[in-house]
């Protein structure tokens, strides 16, 4: 959080700290469930689509994409709020925009930098709106672009130099534990298959040997 908006009273400080362990979580669960919608409209329904539809390599894709959509993040939740922010703000210029834009979407929150602070500005408390609405959508587009970036053949290649290797005796304990366990239920499936069998065989009717000794006489 940034601002000069700060509790003063015990209340005010013991329901802010109340409603930020609450209020925390369910933004984060929040974020999660919409990015996870949306990067399947964003990301993995166009690539899919030019792999199949026009037979791309699926990483040459990939990667193509994740530049494209840097572009247009970087475009529409930086550089062009940067602009906007500079001409409404009379005290900041581009960079310092820019600066604001970067260290809130990063989820820094410095707070050196607050829009909508000062006396003369009109429609403050629409103002206000638009700049967390502006917030809330350039987070998810953040989150978006990540999970995007992250999900790159090459990345995962890199993210792998830094995995726990396990040891390969626990590897080799773990399959021998797992192969006894499948034996084990094929052989209960096995038994319980022949069991089944034998209860649902027809009875048959065994000849009487006196039948039987009057057929071999015959």
């Amino acid at each position: 959080g940034y601002g000069h908006t700060v509790p003063l009273s015990d209340g005010g400080k013991a329901f802010c700290v109340i409603y930020s362990v609450i209020g925390i979580p369910f933004t984060l669960l929040f974020l999660t469930a919409v990015v996870q919608r949306v990067i399947v409209y964003v990301t993995r329904r166009p690539i899919l689509y030019f792999h199949i539809r026009w037979g791309f390599s699926k990483q040459i894709v990939a990667i193509i994409h994740a530049i494209v959509l840097g572009v247009i993040i970087i475009s529409f939740f930086f550089l062009i709020p940067a602009a906007v922010f500079s001409v409404l703000e009379d005290d900041w210029n581009f960079l310092e925009s820019f600066y604001f834009c970067f260290i809130s979407l990063s989820t820094i929150g410095l707070g050196d930098y607050v829009p909508g602070e000062g006396y003369n500005q009109k429609f403050r408390e629409l103002y206000k709106i638009g700049i967390a609405c502006y917030l809330l959508l350039g987070l998810i587009a953040m989150l978006v672009a990540l999970e995007t970036f992250c999900e790159l053949h090459e990345l995962k290649k890199f993210r792998k130099l830094f995995y726990v290797k396990k040891d390969k005796e626990d590897d080799q304990v773990n399959i021998m534990e797992h192969d006894q366990l499948s034996f084990s239920s094929i052989s209960d499936q096995a038994a319980s298959m022949k069991d089944d069998q034998k209860a649902n065989e027809p009875f048959v009717t065994s000849q009487s040997p006196t039948s039987n000794d009057s057929s071999l006489n015959n």
